[in-house]
């Protein structure tokens, strides 16, 4: 290595994929300081995402499952998602960005996850405080992605209230809303709401067609407002900025006439902003944003129709070739869709769950870690060294025993 330029070695390194990089880190001290680097994790992660590479997919219903991207156009295998929340009971996978993963089991045990390097980071318990001694705790948001600003991974926590003799949450209870910071380990309350944000959650609405979890797209997290023609309310996104942290409505397509009979559901396709327009669960128009904050950017991709009632579609990500984007429906199934050709194909999955939510991560050597993970890895490479030395003394032994006996 030391004949070869560094930018070569670099260079050779930036293509290979995500698993001989963690092996290869352990072969030499000058080997691993290149693929630590915060350089080069940032350049491997720009390789990853602009030539779609080192995919995968989290299938999550109670267990999680991960499933290879490239292996989708042949016999796709599902396989067990392992995690450091697994002893915790159903872990949800709320939001990927970067190649770390955000775990849930309750608003008390919540982690950070690189399933590539296996590092994780338990998330501090920061409580939810109710407004009023007679309030609970009524349905909870989230949302996670990455604040380019001040390079810090954030996580936002929404919380709406209920009162004892409720059935279910209603508009003059406002809400709590706090932001957990990476870079600084702690939790902050936003203040200063605005009033929309009381009709983001309807009852039921969030939970029959996921729409729970925030979409991270040009350093905000999305969500769909439901429409409410009881009360006057309309379709809509709503954005947090996670830099600025302040929530603001976010420009939506020209739909045109029908604009009351439809759902809206917001998505994300390599990095930009989508939004799903399902009109009486009979077809899909997917519209993609292709200058975030410019409402004539929207570009309406395609309409997918299907033979059967569609009450769920998400896009997850294109192919290699970008001739076809993978969709999830109806919380059943995968396909590629060829807009070109208006073509559908199910993807067929082995040993999945029959109903899932699916969740795109890229691996990445991105660093995260607590004193667990740290310590667990501190002690599999001394074994390592010890078992190295036995094997060296073992080695020196025979040799001589070798030499004697000649």
């Amino acid at each position: 290595m030391s004949k070869i330029p560094h930018d070569i070695i670099s260079d050779i390194l930036l293509l290979l994929p995500i698993e001989s990089l963690v092996r290869f880190r352990c072969l030499s001290k000058p080997l691993c300081s290149i693929i630590d680097s915060s350089d080069f994790i940032r350049l491997h992660l720009s390789h990853s995402l602009n030539t779609r590479s080192n995919l995968r997919i989290i299938l999550r219903d109670w267990n999680l499952y991960s499933v290879d991207f490239d292996s989708l156009d042949a016999a796709a295998a599902a396989e067990s998602f392992d995690h450091p929340l697994q002893s915790g009971g159903g872990t949800e996978a709320v939001g990927s960005c970067h190649g770390l993963v955000f775990l849930r089991n309750s608003e008390r045990n919540l982690a950070l996850y690189n399933p590539s390097t296996r590092r994780y980071k338990r998330v501090p318990v920061s409580e939810i405080e109710p407004p009023d001694n007679s309030l609970k705790t009524g349905y909870v948001f989230y949302g996670f992605g990455y604040d380019s600003v001040n390079e810090d991974y954030k996580l936002i926590r929404m919380a709406t209230f209920v009162g004892d003799d409720d059935g279910c949450e209603f508009i003059q209870y406002d809400y709590e809303v706090k932001v957990y910071s990476l870079k600084n380990d702690s939790w902050k309350k936003i203040k200063g709401l605005p009033f929309y944000l009381r009709f983001l959650h309807k009852p039921f609405y969030q939970v029959l067609h996921r729409r729970g979890y925030g979409v991270f797209a040009f350093n905000s997290l999305h969500w769909a407002m439901p429409h409410w023609p009881e009360l006057g309310v309309r379709n809509s996104i709503v954005a947090f900025d996670i830099a600025g942290e302040n929530f603001r409505e976010v420009y939506q397509p020209d739909y045109g006439s029908n604009r009351l009979n439809f759902q809206v559901d917001v998505g994300v396709l390599e990095g930009k902003l989508c939004v799903m327009c399902n009109s009486q669960h009979e077809y899909v128009d997917l519209w993609v944003m292709e200058e975030y904050g410019v409402k004539e950017s929207w570009r309406k991709l395609f309409s997918f129709r299907s033979t059967k009632p569609l009450m769920f579609l998400r896009p997850l990500s294109y192919s290699k070739d970008g001739s076809k984007v993978l969709l999830e429906v109806n919380d059943q199934k995968l396909v590629w869709y060829d807009w070109n050709k208006r073509s559908v194909k199910t993807v067929k999955i082995q040993e999945g769950p029959r109903s899932f939510g699916a969740e795109m991560f890229v691996g990445s050597l991105v660093q995260i870690g607590d004193g667990e993970s740290e310590e667990r890895e501190k002690k599999e490479a001394e074994e390592i060294e010890k078992a190295k030395a036995n094997d060296r003394k073992r080695d020196d032994f025979l040799s001589v025993g070798f030499k004697l006996k000649l």
